[in-house]
């Protein structure tokens, strides 16, 4: 770096030659950065898309959450409904036509990546609408759900959880 703050490439500052163009510096983001951009700027674009569009700015929790369920029809995870044969298997014998869904997991990390990526892009942390009390619910039911649907639960979570 020269005095100045500008790189210094072959003895000329990048700044002050106006016959030299900036080398551009490529920055290599983490697979986490990567991740956390593409899903920003998803859920930019899924905001652009609504009729009519919505702006960053007046983004609130039910949007997240209208997100959040439009992302269930690109979901990979079989989640059996009550009156399904297999509800409650963890393995089942044979396919059937309950829905596929986002799995919990992949749902949590995403709202993870959006609440910082929201505040990175100059949202305040205290209008943050990924880091709501609704999405905290809302998570909490598609766990509990998900959990029921393959018999990862004991009786008494059972008793204590709401139907899905």
């Amino acid at each position: 770096m020269s005095k100045s703050g500008g790189i210094n490439i072959h003895g000329k500052n990048m700044e002050e030659s106006s016959t030299t163009t900036t080398i551009p510096v490529a920055a290599t983001l983490s697979r986490y950065e990567s991740q956390k951009r593409r899903d920003w700027n998803t859920f930019g674009q899924y905001l652009n898309n609504m009729r009519p569009p919505v702006p960053l700015s007046q983004c609130n929790s039910n949007h997240v959450l209208d997100f959040l369920r439009y992302l269930d029809q690109f979901g990979k995870t079989k989640v059996h409904l009550q009156g399904c044969m297999f509800y409650g298997q963890p393995e089942p014998p044979a396919p059937c036509t309950c829905p596929l869904k986002q799995a919990w997991g992949s749902l949590d990390a995403l709202i993870g990546r959006l609440r910082a990526a929201y505040e990175e892009n100059g949202g305040s942390p205290d209008t943050n609408p990924f880091a709501s009390g609704s999405i905290r619910v809302y998570l909490r039911e598609v766990r509990e759900c998900q959990t029921k649907a393959r018999a990862w639960y004991t009786l008494q979570e059972e008793k204590e959880s709401h139907e899905c």
